[in-house]
């Protein structure tokens, strides 16, 4: 699943989403809390979800399995502190939709255990980021 806000008209242009649903945030402006929020109530029954935004190169299909294989929430670790991706459980999904503002499930990961996530720090934001992100990724910059 993907939850687009703002932009979400340039996204669905430019990027080739596949088979994800789309699903659309009208209340973007409020911050990463709607997109939560919208995400976990379009789930309908699900054993858990994994949070995550899409501008993250260095997350891999073996780090989101990393993440669920507890069943527990699980944050990502990187430069030095806890973040997305997240895996959270059913049973913290009532939480999920309380959660208002730009922060997030910062406070519900806050005492979760970790997966290190090697240069998980790195985020496209620029075109200046996708330069320094290539040579991680064996491409020239």
């Amino acid at each position: 699943m993907a939850v687009l806000g703002a932009s979400a008209a340039a996204v669905q242009a430019g990027c080739e989403l596949g088979n994800a649903v789309v699903v659309m945030n009208e209340d973007w402006a409020e911050g990463m809390g709607s997109s939560v929020r919208t995400g976990v109530e379009a789930l309908g029954e699900a054993d858990g979800c994994v949070v995550m935004t899409c501008d993250m190169p260095a997350v891999t299909a073996m780090h989101l399995r990393a993440l669920m294989d507890s069943g527990e929430v699980m944050a990502s670790s990187y430069a030095g502190r806890r973040g997305v991706p997240a895996y959270f459980p059913v049973a913290v999904f009532p939480s999920l939709m309380e959660l208002r503002g730009d922060s997030g499930a910062r406070e519900l990961l806050r005492s979760a255990l970790c997966v290190e996530l090697t240069d998980g720090e790195l985020d496209i934001d620029t075109v200046e980021d996708v330069a320094r992100a290539r040579p991680l990724f064996g491409e020239p910059g």
